[in-house]
């Protein structure tokens, strides 16, 4: 069963920092890509990143530079810097999920 635990809410300033854990179990974290994605208030989602490690993965343009990934033995972490007042939303992490159905011949 494939558990992701994200941590509690917080309230941030400008210009402040955080860092944002999604604890996982159920997979190999390792193994797979996962992402970052955010709604801010009354908007739909809007992707931030996808990481598998620190030489495969993307990053949105709009927190390039501010925000980055990374991964342990069960943890998914997303660094917050130099936040922003529209950086105000509720953040979630996900994992890729590839189902593969066979056409019928």
């Amino acid at each position: 069963q494939v558990v992701l635990t994200q941590s509690d809410p917080v309230l941030k300033k400008p210009g402040e920092s955080h860092k944002m854990t999604c604890a996982t179990s159920g997979f190999p974290l390792s193994d797979n890509w996962m992402q970052w994605v955010r709604q801010k208030p009354g908007q739909g989602l809007e992707w931030l990143l996808e990481y598998k490690n620190a030489g495969s993965n993307n990053y949105s343009p709009t927190i390039r530079g501010r925000f980055t990934a990374s991964k342990d033995s069960t943890n998914f972490y997303l660094q917050m810097n130099n936040l922003k007042a529209e950086d105000t939303a509720v953040y979630y992490c996900a994992k890729h999920t590839v189902r593969w159905i066979p056409a019928d011949l």
